[in-house]
């Protein structure tokens, strides 16, 4: 084990400063209507260049700086859960899965052709590319249509619907996948068709296990255990102790094998059937915004600078194809459904690749260049940055020339 003096000062000025800047970003970019994400991204990556030509970050604070991506990890997919509205979803669920089946076979289709046969990456690549190219950052498009009071119409309510579907399948997914390329990884890709059956059959019941937990906290212990601590103390106190009971489902998926990200969702979702634990979310909203840009962060100090030539070719062949999944998914079926006006909004909409689409490829690269190289690392984060700057701009736009407020 390699020893290392860790110099506390200098990494609580670090972070310090981190923190100033996340801050900074986020004010300035806001006025531009540029997600705050691609100022994170950007300035790990900047964080990178300047470590690699000056050597200021020990190896202890790169550990910590992970740890807080961890955390901002965390945070990140608990808020995506609790905003997600399970009961209203079921009521949409015939509607909104017509368009979520293609969206999510297509998408993911012409994601694993494109880095299969196109780029001529390796399937394990490519099936990693694929199911990140299934997620869509709701977020993103979401604020501009409620920024233009669209929200509330009829595509507006299907499009928060079929993206919802979009991150709870790309999780499922994600869990689903990573399980059985941890289980080739063991046995060095030997038997790959028996350990895929079997790997999979743990994993369902892992699942089963860990949901039916999760079911049976959100039904019988969720609203007793926010009430008792909503009655000893005033905000933000109780959001504390619902955070922190997030943290532990988190930590319990990871000890099932799933992973933090998995169970912060679950941990949201677990919370977001209780109307008042999501109105306490004012009082976790400091935490995320504290936690948050530090994954982001993470994501851009693991790019490797000096494989950004070759992602930057593999990431513009990517973005095409990330523009093009969504526009033909989504927009075809809306299409057919309600016209070309909605097929067009509903299409664009879901473009952006953030949150759930950086969680897959991590997770991808943490197991290393037989999995995810860095240079197609490096692109997926070139396709997140571009598609969470463009869709918005272009659904502003075209929200403008179509106003959705009448449909109610």
């Amino acid at each position: 084990m390699v020893e290392y003096e860790l110099n506390y000062p200098f990494v609580i000025l670090i972070t310090g400063g981190i923190i100033v800047l996340t801050m900074l970003i986020k004010s300035g970019l806001d006025r531009t209507g540029v997600p705050a994400l691609v100022g994170y991204l950007f300035l790990g990556f900047l964080i990178r260049l300047a470590d690699a030509h000056w050597h200021f970050m020990s190896p202890g604070c790169g550990e910590i700086l992970g740890f807080l991506a961890n955390l901002g990890l965390v945070t990140l997919l608990f808020r995506v859960g609790l905003e997600s509205n399970l009961r209203g979803l079921l009521g949409q669920l015939r509607r909104a899965s017509t368009v979520w089946v293609g969206d999510v076979f297509i998408s993911g289709l012409i994601g694993f052709l494109t880095a299969f046969y196109v780029l001529n990456l390796p399937w394990i690549t490519s099936l990693i590319v694929a199911t990140a190219f299934t997620a869509t950052s709701v977020g993103i498009s979401v604020a501009v249509w409620e920024e233009e009071r669209a929200l509330q119409s009829k595509n507006g309510e299907l499009l928060i619907d079929v993206a919802e579907m979009d991150d709870i399948s790309a999780v499922v997914f994600m869990a689903m996948l990573f399980s059985v390329l941890q289980a080739l990884q063991g046995n060095g890709g030997a038997d790959l068709y028996p350990a895929v059956p079997k790997t999979i059959g743990i994993f369902l019941l892992k699942l089963i296990f860990f949901g039916g937990f999760c079911f049976l906290f959100s039904h019988f212990a969720e609203k007793p255990v926010t009430a008792y601590f909503r009655s000893m103390e005033a905000p933000p106190d109780p959001m504390l102790v619902v955070v922190a009971i997030g943290f532990m489902i988190a930590a319990l998926a990871a000890l099932l094998g799933f992973s933090l990200a998995i169970g912060a969702f679950f941990a949201g979702l677990v919370f977001s059937r209780d109307p008042k634990a999501v109105k306490m979310e004012t009082s976790f909203l400091p935490i995320y915004e504290l936690f948050s840009p530090f994954f982001f962060i993470g994501i851009g100090l693991d790019m490797d600078p000096g494989s950004m030539g070759g992602a930057l070719g593999i990431g513009v062949v990517l973005m095409v194809a990330a523009v093009v999944s969504k526009i033909v998914a989504d927009g075809i079926p809306m299409w057919r459904m309600a016209g070309l006006t909605s097929g067009i909004l509903i299409g664009v909409s879901m473009i952006p690749r953030a949150e759930i689409a950086m969680v897959i490829m991590q997770r991808g690269l943490s197991l290393g260049d037989w999995a995810v190289p860095a240079k197609v690392f490096g692109a997926m984060v070139l396709v997140s940055a571009v598609t969470c700057l463009l869709s918005p701009l272009t659904v502003h736009f075209l929200l403008n020339r179509w106003p959705q407020k009448g449909e109610m």
